[in-house]
C-alpha cells in the first residue's frame, strides 16, 4: 500500500454516502466469490467477530480483487479484504491482526462518526481538496499536496485526518483486546504493520505526519511491539488447521489470479507439497492444458477426498471443457460434502442445466433453491432458475425469478411489473404470492425516493 492510499478512500467513502445505491453489490467493485476462501475467512473473522460481542451471522465479509494491501470496513458491518494482503500474508495470524482492527472500526462506529465529522467540516472544500490530492497522486505533481496544507482549508484537512487518525488508534488498541480475548498472538499484525513499512520504502514514498489518516507505522509498530512484550499470547501457536487452510487459499488465489509463468515460479514443478500441486492445477486449467491440470486435481482429489473444492475444481475444468456430462459426478460429490455451501450448489445447477436433460430439470431446481434460501443476493442462481421454470412450465415461479434477478439487477420497473405479474399467476396467500407481494412493496419504496 502506498501513501495516500486512505485519502483517496476517503473520497470513495464520501461518493458512497451520497449516492442511493448500495455499495457492496459488486456491480462497481471487483469482489470475487468463492466457497472456499470465504469459509477461510468466515473461520479466521467468527472467533474476533465473538469477542468484539458483534454477530458473526450479521457481519458480512467480502473479498475484494485488488492486489493493494488494504481492508477496510463500509456500510455498517461490512468488511472488506483485498486480494493483495491474501497473498502477501505468510500466515492466518496477519489476516486474523488485520480484522480485528477493522472489527475495532465497526465496535467503534467509526464510519458513523467520521461521517458525522464530514457534515461539521466544510464538507465540499474537504471533498474537493481530496480529490484534488488524488489527481495530485496520480500524475506524481507533489506540489497539489503542498497547495492542499498551505490553503485556508488545509487546517481544516487537516483536523479531519487527525480525527481519522484517533479512530485508526483506537481500532489498532481494540484489535489487540480482541487478539488476547481469543488467544491469538498479535505477532501477525506487526508483521502486517511491517509489511507496510517495507511497502513505503520500496515505492520510496514517505509518510506525512499530517497527511494520513493512520498514525505513522513507526508508532503502530512499536505500539504493538509494546503489547507483545506483555501479552501472555505473544508466542501463541496458530491452529495447524488454520495454517494448511491459508496455504490452501493462498495458493488458490495464485493460481487464478497469476499468469502460468508466475505461479511456477512460485510453485515450480520440483515442489510436491499440495498447495503446490493445487497453485499449478489451476494454472494450467486457466492455461486451457487439461491434459496437465486433470491428473493433478485427481491425484490431490486421491489424497483428500473429502475435500468439496478440489471436487469442485475438477468439476469446473470438465464443464469449461465442454465435458458436462463428467462434470456432474464431481459436482454432485462436492455438494454431497458441503451441502450448505449456496455456491457450490449453483454450480452443481449450473451443470444440470447445460446438460440439457430433462431428467436433471428437478435436481437443478432443487439445488437452486437452497441457493437462493441459503443466499438470496445469488443471482447467477435466479437467472438459472428461470431456465428451469420455464422449461418446467412454472409460470408463476418463471415471473417470479425473473422479478428477483431483475431487481438485484437494478431494473427496479420491470422488477415491479414481473413481481405484479408473478401475484396474478400464484394462489393468493401462497409462498410465491407474498415473496411477490415483497418485491412490489420494495419497488414501490425505491420508486418513491
Amino acid at each position: 500500500m502506498r501513501p495516500f492510499v486512505r485519502l483517496i478512500g476517503l473520497v470513495t467513502v464520501l461518493a458512497v454516502a451520497a449516492s442511493t445505491s448500495a455499495f457492496g453489490q459488486g456491480r462497481n467493485i471487483g469482489l470475487i466469490r468463492d466457497a472456499e476462501v470465504e469459509n477461510i475467512i468466515r473461520a479466521y473473522a467468527t472467533p474476533i467477530f465473538n469477542a468484539a460481542g458483534l454477530d458473526s451471522d450479521v457481519v458480512e465479509v467480502h473479498i475484494v480483487n485488488d492486489a493493494r494491501l488494504n481492508a477496510f470496513v463500509s456500510g455498517g458491518q461490512r468488511v472488506f479484504i483485498n486480494t493483495g494482503l491474501l497473498v502477501r500474508a505468510k500466515g492466518p495470524e496477519e489476516v486474523i491482526g488485520v480484522i480485528a482492527h477493522e472489527t475495532g472500526h465497526i465496535t467503534g462506529g467509526h464510519l458513523a462518526r467520521f461521517q458525522d465529522e464530514l457534515r461539521n467540516a466544510e464538507t465540499t472544500s474537504i471533498i474537493a481538496l481530496l480529490a484534488g490530492l488524488a489527481a495530485g497522486i496520480a500524475t506524481g505533481d507533489g506540489r497539489v499536496a503542498g497547495a492542499v496544507v498551505s490553503g485556508g482549508s488545509g487546517a481544516a484537512l487537516t483536523n479531519l485526518l487527525k480525527y481519522s487518525r484517533t479512530q485508526e488508534s483506537a481500532a489498532d488498541a481494540a484489535a489487540l483486546k480482541y487478539l488476547d480475548q481469543t488467544g491469538i498472538s498479535a505477532q501477525g499484525l506487526l508483521e502486517f504493520f511491517k509489511l507496510l513499512q517495507r511497502e513505503i520504502r520500496l515505492t520510496g514514498g514517505r509518510e506525512h505526519p499530517y497527511l494520513s489518516s493512520h498514525p505513522l507505522t513507526n508508532d503502530r509498530i512499536a505500539t504493538v511491539s509494546g503489547h507483545l512484550a506483555l501479552s501472555r499470547f505473544s508466542n501463541a501457536p496458530i491452529a495447524t488447521d488454520l495454517a494448511r487452510k491459508h496455504a490452501y487459499m493462498r495458493a488458490k488465489l495464485i493460481g487464478f489470479m497469476e499468469p502460468l509463468k508466475t505461479t511456477l515460479e512460485i510453485y515450480p514443478e520440483d515442489r510436491d507439497e499440495t498447495p503446490a500441486r493445487y497453485a499449478r492445477a489451476i494454472a494450467y486449467y486457466r492455461n486451457a492444458d487439461i491434459n496437465k491440470a486433470l491428473p493433478l486435481v485427481n491425484e490431490l482429489i486421491a489424497d483428500e477426498p473429502d475435500n468439496p473444492y478440489f471436487h469442485e475444481l475438477k468439476g469446473q475444468m470438465l464443464l469449461e471443457n465442454g465435458r458436462v456430462e463428467d462434470s456432474l459426478a464431481p459436482y454432485e460429490r462436492m455438494v454431497e460434502l458441503a451441502p450448505d455451501e449456496p455456491l457450490l450448489r449453483t454450480a452443481l445447477g449450473k451443470a444440470q442445466v447445460e446438460s440439457g436433460r430433462a431428467d436433471l430439470l428437478q435436481p437443478a431446481l432443487e439445488n437452486l433453491r437452497v441457493a437462493v434460501r441459503i443466499d438470496p443476493q445469488m443471482r447467477d442462481a435466479w437467472r438459472l432458475l428461470t431456465i428451469v421454470n420455464g422449461r418446467l412450465g412454472n409460470q408463476g415461479d418463471l415471473a417470479l425469478s425473473q422479478a428477483e434477478f431483475t431487481l438485484l439487477n437494478g431494473d427496479v420497473k420491470a422488477a415491479q411489473a414481473l413481481a405484479e405479474r408473478a401475484i396474478k399467476l400464484f394462489p393468493t396467500g401462497s409462498p410465491g404470492a407474498l415473496r411477490a407481494q415483497d418485491i412490489v412493496s420494495e419497488t414501490v419504496r425505491r420508486l418513491d425516493k
